[in-house]
């Protein structure tokens, strides 16, 4: 930013050096670097991994958690959540979709991972760097319901559609799924149940699904795999290192 004469001599009068009086303006303009998390409930503030990862930043890094509940990579742009999200204003944007594109989720969500799941990703893409700003994407976060011993891996057409739009467009993809998949398999049902979110049992009920909720996280799971997100962001994207607590641990 330029001084006027003006403010440079006012500046003198006061007995603030010139370059103190730079040094100030410079810091009081210098925007915050602003990181938009945008997704499904698994990504939202409430049984997402969101919080977790925007606890891993700097006290100086805005994070916003724009994802919503029950949303899919279809519904978030129809209902007009992603040009809410866009209006932030972000620097950075993290996208991850998947849980509620798969096939039962109504008409309204469902879409194909190769066609039309992989069409709005680009879509997302086209509009984040169209605003000057830096997309991520990020592969759905593995449920923990295991059987004959391992995850049962019902994302992963998803998460391969995520890591080929990425590939195709020069996207840096931080693979949730594949981690958070690896990292349940070493624990086994038992242990990943610790992370289950809890006290939304009877709403469960009331919809016909099981009282246990192995997709959503308790705090425990929101900071281990929100930390996770942070570090592989700092990984893919070495010049937040600066800005990501979790970085420093890695």
């Amino acid at each position: 930013m330029k001084l006027s004469s003006t403010s440079l001599l006012a500046a003198s009068a006061f007995g603030i050096s010139i370059p103190s009086a730079l040094a100030k303006m410079q810091k009081t303009t210098t925007p915050k670097l602003k990181i938009v998390l945008v997704g499904d409930s698994t990504v939202a503030v409430q049984g997402g991994w969101g919080p977790g990862f925007c606890s891993s930043l700097v006290p100086a890094v805005i994070c916003i958690d724009d994802a919503l509940n029950g949303r899919s990579s279809k519904s978030f742009i129809v209902e007009g959540a992603w040009q809410k999200a866009l209006a932030d204003k972000g620097n950075y944007y993290l996208i991850q979709f998947g849980h509620n594109d798969m096939k039962g989720k109504g008409p309204e969500r469902e879409t194909t991972p190769e066609t039309t799941f992989a069409d709005n990703l680009r879509r997302y893409i086209r509009d984040v760097r169209a605003m000057g700003a830096v997309p991520v994407l990020v592969t759905s976060l593995s449920r923990r319901t295991f059987r004959d011993g391992a995850v049962v891996e019902d994302l992963k057409d998803y998460a391969a559609a995520t890591r080929k739009v990425g590939e195709e467009q020069k996207v840096n993809v931080i693979d949730l799924n594949a981690i958070s998949t690896d990292i349940l398999n070493r624990m086994g049902q038992q242990e990943a149940d610790t992370f289950n979110a809890v006290g939304q049992e009877k709403e469960r009920l009331a919809v016909g699904k099981s009282a246990t909720d192995r997709t959503h996280l308790n705090p425990k799971g929101q900071s281990l795999f929100g930390r996770i997100v942070a570090q592989d962001l700092a990984r893919l994207q070495p010049e937040l290192r600066v800005d990501i607590q979790a970085a420093e641990t890695k």
